[in-house]
C-alpha cells in the first residue's frame, strides 16, 4: 500500500529539521545544541543529506520547520546547501496549506541570508525576541540587543510574508509593567504570530544551577499567572486568536506545522536530537553531535530511543495534546483517529472538571475554559 494514502496520524505531511549550531548557549536552553563547533557545520550538512537520503525517494509534505539551535547561524552559502537538500527530499505540495518556517535569532539575520531563505520558498521566520528589556535579556543570557529585533523584522519583511515572535515571561525580577511593555513593543512590529512561554528551569541549564545556588529567585506561581493573564487580555484585544496554550495568531496565521504536533499527527524528523513519529512509532535521534555524525556517516541509524504506544496509551496522548488547542477535542474525529471513545479514555473526570469550570463540554467538543488554561497541566493529569 502507498503510505502517502494513509491518514495524517500514520503517515507524515510535516517534517522537522534540526540545526544545532549556536553562537552562544542561553541560560534557559535545554535543546540539543552545538556551541563553538562551527568547523563541523559542513560535515553536519553532509550527514543531514545522508539521513534525508534514507527516505529513498522524495516525500511531499505540507509543512517544514527548521529549528535549533540557531539555523540562521549558518552562513548564506551553508543555508543554500541545506535548503537545496530539503527541496530535493521534502518537496512542498502546491497548496494553500503549505508552510516553510525557520527559527532565527535577531542578531543572526542579514540581507544575504533572507534572500537565500526567500529564494527557496520560506514563508515564515520565527524570531526569538524573548524581551525588549536589556536587563531581562541579560538574565536570560541572550546576546542580542532589543534594537536588533525591529531590524530583523524589517529585513525579513523585504522578502518573506510572515513573521512570528517568541516572548518569555516569568523572568526573575520581571514586573507587570515590563511585561506589558514587552507585549506592546512586540505588537508595534505587527507580527503575524506570537508565542509567549513561561520561563522553565530545566535541570542542568545555567539558570537551573543559579536557582539551585540561590543566586536568583524565580517569580512565584501567582505572579507568573498574572503575567499569563495579561498576555491573553492584551493579545486578544489586539485581534489575535489564542489558539493554543502558549500561542496567538492573527486570523489565518496559525502555525500549521505546530498544529500537526497538537493534533498528534505524524511527522518526519531529521538531524541531531530530532524526534519523528511515523507509522505509529516515535523515535528520537541522539543529542550528541559526535555520535550523530559518526553513525550517520557510517551508514547507521542515529536513533537512540524508539517506542510504539499501545492503542489506549496513544489515545491518552492524543487527548492530552488536542486539549491544548482552543477548539479542543472533536469526539467524532477523536474516535476515528484513536479507535476509542473519548469518554471511555477520560472516564468520569470530565463531568467533575466541567463542574469546576475548567472544561467546557457541549457533547461534541471538549475544550479547556479560560480558567482551565491557567491550570492545563493539572487538568490533563486528572484526565489521564
Amino acid at each position: 500500500m502507498d503510505p502517502t494514502k494513509l491518514p495524517p496520524w500514520q503517515w507524515p505531511r510535516a517534517a522537522y529539521v534540526h540545526v544545532p549550531f549556536c553562537a552562544h548557549h542561553c541560560g534557559y536552553c535545554d535543546f540539543a545544541i552545538a556551541v563553538n563547533q562551527d568547523d563541523r557545520i559542513s560535515l553536519y550538512l553532509e550527514a543531514l543529506e545522508a539521513e534525508l537520503a534514507t527516505l529513498e525517494k522524495p516525500q511531499p509534505v505540507r509543512t517544514i520547520h527548521i529549528g535549533g539551535g540557531t539555523p540562521t547561524h549558518l552562513s548564506a552559502d551553508q543555508l543554500e546547501r541545506l535548503l537545496t537538500s530539503l527541496r530535493k527530499w521534502l518537496p512542498l505540495v502546491s497548496s494553500s496549506e503549505r508552510e516553510f518556517a525557520i527559527e532565527a535569532n535577531p542578531d543572526s539575520l542579514d540581507a544575504d541570508k533572507v534572500k537565500v531563505l526567500a529564494d527557496h520558498g520560506v514563508t515564515r521566520v520565527s524570531l526569538g525576541a524573548q524581551s525588549f528589556h536589556p536587563h531581562l535579556l541579560k538574565v536570560l543570557e541572550r546576546t542580542h540587543s532589543p534594537g536588533e529585533v525591529p531590524r530583523a523584522v524589517a529585513a525579513v519583511r523585504t522578502r518573506i510574508p510572515q513573521v512570528s515572535l517568541d516572548l518569555i515571561f516569568g523572568v526573575p525580577g520581571q514586573t507587570e509593567r515590563e511585561w506589558r511593555e514587552d507585549l506592546a513593543a512586540a505588537l508595534a512590529l505587527e507580527p503575524d504570530h506570537l508565542s509567549t512561554y513561561g520561563l522553565t528551569y530545566e535541570k542542568g541549564t545555567p539558570l537551573w544551577k543559579q536557582r539551585q545556588r540561590g543566586d536568583l529567585r524565580p517569580l512565584d506561581e501567582d505572579a507568573e499567572l498574572t503575567l499569563y493573564k495579561i498576555a491573553i487580555d492584551t493579545l486578544e484585544a489586539a485581534g489575535f486568536e489564542h489558539y493554543e496554550i502558549s500561542n496567538f495568531a492573527r486570523p489565518g496565521r496559525r502555525s500549521r506545522h505546530n498544529q500537526t504536533y497538537w493534533a498528534n499527527e505524524a511527522y518526519f524528523g531529521f538531524g541531531m536530537g530530532a524526534a519523528r513519529y511515523v507509522l505509529g512509532r516515535r523515535e528520537l535521534n541522539t543529542r550528541d553531535l559526535n555520535t550523530y555524525l559518526r553513525r550517520i556517516l557510517s551508514g547507521e541509524s542515529a536513533t537512540f530511543q524508539s517506542e510504539v504506544l499501545e492503542p489506549y496509551e496513544r489515545a491518552q496522548e492524543t487527548m492530552a495534546l488536542q486539549l491544548r488547542r482552543s477548539e479542543g477535542i472533536d469526539r467524532s474525529a477523536y474516535l476515528i483517529q484513536t479507535g476509542l471513545d473519548l469518554d471511555v479514555v477520560a472516564g468520569s473526570e470530565i463531568a467533575s472538571l466541567v463542574d469546576l469550570g475548567l472544561l467546557c463540554d457541549d457533547g461534541r467538543h471538549l475544550k479547556l475554559t479560560r480558567s482551565g488554561k491557567y491550570v492545563a497541566d493539572a487538568v490533563i493529569e486528572r484526565l489521564l
